[in-house]
């Protein structure tokens, strides 16, 4: 990685953009005119993505603190950050290998600190803005998902203790909560027409999201308008968290 980006307007690097809701937030970006990083594990998704913006692509592993080091060196500035990037292979929690706990929470939650402090000088230096992919699982934990609900309830601390230790740098971090999606990697999970119905008529909204729910809070976050706003957790779920009545009834009802 030797190129230096050095660009005339607005830079944001977004992980996990190579497809989902990482995409969908590099295209709603890239309308607002910020210029784009597009990082992804899978480096062909990351190429495809950024050729749709006219950004620059990077394939890079999160949770590996030279690689990440390297890339911030060959980008000189970082207006906002948004850290998509996560996994979240099922298990039974009390069967879950230590292994893939483990993996989980590298990617998670140590993949956003990494990426948190190899570009807090850059950061700092545009009084930029960073935005964590948290998730309703850290609120509402989903059995059968082991590590992945602490994992999100890990980040979203993280995001509030960045708010308060690194607010003398000028930046602002929050988080985002997204409810249930349709992406490449929840598609089984809304496979079934007639399941997907009866959650869909129990949540207020109606509808699962769509990625572009997600992606277009993002803007907000990372400008202007909520130059204010630091250590907050936006829920964009449709209302699914604050609709358990609804749910318990229609457990009720059978």
């Amino acid at each position: 990685m030797t190129a230096t980006t050095t660009p005339d307007r607005p830079t944001a690097l977004v992980t996990g953009a190579g497809r989902g809701i990482g995409r969908a937030i590099v295209l709603r970006l890239a309308q607002e005119g910020y210029a784009c990083v597009v990082v992804d594990l899978d480096a062909d998704a990351a190429e495809k993505v950024a050729a749709e913006v006219g950004g620059r692509a990077v394939g890079l592993d999160v949770t590996d603190s030279t690689a990440v080091s390297e890339l911030a060196v060959t980008i000189t500035r970082l207006d906002a950050l948004v850290n998509n990037a996560g996994i979240f292979p099922p298990a039974p929690i009390a069967e879950v290998p230590l292994e893939q706990f483990r993996a989980v929470m590298d990617v998670n939650v140590l993949g956003p600190l990494n990426l948190i402090q190899a570009f807090l000088p850059q950061l700092g230096a545009a009084r930029g803005a960073v935005v964590n992919i948290a998730s309703t699982a850290a609120k509402a934990p989903v059995p059968g998902t082991a590590a992945y609900s602490p994992s999100k309830a890990a980040l979203i601390s993280l995001t509030k203790l960045c708010a308060v230790e690194l607010a003398s740098t000028g930046v602002r971090f929050n988080a985002i909560g997204p409810g249930g999606v349709q992406t490449e990697g929840t598609a089984s999970v809304s496979a079934d027409p007639e399941r997907e119905a009866r959650f869909n008529a129990l949540l207020p909204v109606g509808r699962r999201a769509l990625p572009d729910d997600i992606a277009d809070v993002v803007p907000f976050l990372v400008g202007p308008d909520a130059r204010y706003v630091t250590g907050q957790v936006i829920y964009v779920d449709g209302g699914l968290t604050e609709s358990t009545i609804s749910f318990l009834r229609a457990a009720q009802r059978g």
